[in-house]
């Protein structure tokens, strides 16, 4: 008979065979080697790549901060282990707020007149931020009596806030100078003003 057979072989599987008797060709296994191999070498790739970069900036820094040193006519400081420490070697900023907000009568003689304000004090020393919690009080007494006297026409306009708030900061550096304490109080910022 001209049909298609299948038959066994001695280890029983079975082998399928057409009309003309050949095998037919097994379906080739698709598998994922070609996906994981291009997958697994983009990612080496990618951390080679991040590393000689790391590598390299880290060992051109030092070189990086002594031109720019060079280049503004000083001489960069070494570090530790002959590193140059960055242009800004600034400590930050630290602030203290002074709680509660100030609330005052102003010395206007024509109305009964509020001022309400919030400081904050900033130093790059945390000693100056302890010495002015140690001497809170104080410095609150001076803020309170310099921020009474102010009348509401002479403090409206932008540049008389930013006098009082020079005022302000010589009132915290000579409370904190009368008491011996670091006075190095870079700034006094008023982060609400309001007047009634």
């Amino acid at each position: 008979m001209a049909s298609a057979t299948k038959s066994k072989d001695s280890s029983g599987k079975r082998d399928d065979a057409d009309e003309t008797g050949s095998a037919a060709p097994a379906p080739a296994k698709q598998g994922r080697s070609p996906l994981l191999l291009v997958g697994a070498s983009a990612l080496i790739a990618a951390a080679a790549t991040s590393s000689a970069t790391w590598f390299l900036t880290a060992r051109n820094a030092p070189a990086k901060h002594a031109a720019l040193a060079h280049e503004a006519g000083a001489e960069a400081p070494a570090g530790a282990d002959g590193e140059a420490p960055p242009a800004s070697a600034e400590a930050p900023a630290q602030y203290l707020e002074l709680s509660p907000a100030f609330v005052v009568n102003m010395a206007d003689e024509e109305s009964m007149r509020f001022l309400q304000v919030e400081v904050q004090l900033m130093a790059r020393d945390p000693k100056v931020i302890d010495a002015a919690k140690n001497n809170m009080p104080r410095i609150r007494n001076a803020l309170m009596l310099l921020f009474s006297q102010q009348h509401a026409h002479d403090i409206a306009a932008r540049t008389a806030k930013e006098a009082l708030q020079k005022q302000a900061l010589e009132e915290v550096r000579q409370a904190l100078q009368a008491e011996n304490a670091p006075s190095e109080v870079v700034a006094v910022y008023f982060t609400s003003f309001v007047m009634q």
